[in-house]
């Protein structure tokens, strides 16, 4: 690893704000003078949130539902501006016990670092 480039202060901290720039690891890798894999794994290491691949995102379909629309068992993640003649719910079935789909229980329900630990090595 001669010639590999070094994860310094200075480099973390610019993967940690292009991370939350939502970027993708390839264009954060090009930025650093890094891969787009060590990338990914010092992410990994540092505990960052993840991301969902953008290919499932658009292959995804969900019809919105206004607020007299939703009911008991519908997804009740927001859309849009609160106030707006365009502010919908998600209304996808939700997750028993949860007011969320699954998707949207992913970005709610964050697991932390600390709860991690221990579980492997960085």
């Amino acid at each position: 690893m001669t010639n590999a480039a070094q994860w310094t202060p200075e480099r973390v901290s610019a993967l940690i704000a292009l991370w939350a720039e939502d970027l993708p690891a390839s264009e954060i890798g090009r930025r650093l003078g890094m891969t787009k894999n060590a990338v990914i794994g010092k992410v990994h290491r540092l505990g960052l949130p993840k991301r969902g691949s953008p290919i499932q995102a658009k292959t995804e379909t969900a019809e919105l539902v206004r607020l007299e629309d939703l009911a008991a068992g519908m997804c009740s993640w927001p859309d849009g501006e609160p106030g707006t003649d365009d502010f919908q719910f998600c209304g996808a079935p939700a997750v028993p016990g949860k007011p969320y789909c699954a998707k949207h229980c992913a970005t709610a329900y964050v697991t932390g670092s600390k709860d991690r630990k221990g579980t492997a090595a960085a």
